[in-house]
């Protein structure tokens, strides 16, 4: 998350309130969310990713390289996706 709201150059009061969190508590509460001080239901994180661009997946992804591997699967065609997916799993077959 925090990767994500710095890429777009987001401070985290303005992550808060593009997420519709009241300006005066919204980067306190960004902030206990990044620290993970305080967990975020599903519709709070989905706000969160609509907010910054990003897959609810991404946000719960548990390792940066996941995080990158779900963001850019993403940017691709169905077709493409499809296409990827049987190689990959044709490639895990073979392990």
């Amino acid at each position: 998350m925090k990767e994500a709201r710095q890429v777009l150059g987001m401070s985290q009061k303005k992550l808060g309130v593009a997420m519709g969190l009241p300006e005066d508590v919204a980067g306190v509460r960004i902030n206990r969310y990044e620290r993970a001080v305080h967990d975020c239901d599903t519709e709070t994180a989905q706000k969160m990713a609509k907010a910054l661009g990003v897959s609810l997946a991404y946000l719960y992804a548990e390792t940066d390289q996941l995080a990158e591997l779900i963001q850019e699967f993403g940017r691709l065609t169905a077709k493409e996706q499809k296409e990827l997916l049987a190689k990959v799993k044709e490639r895990s077959a073979k392990s």
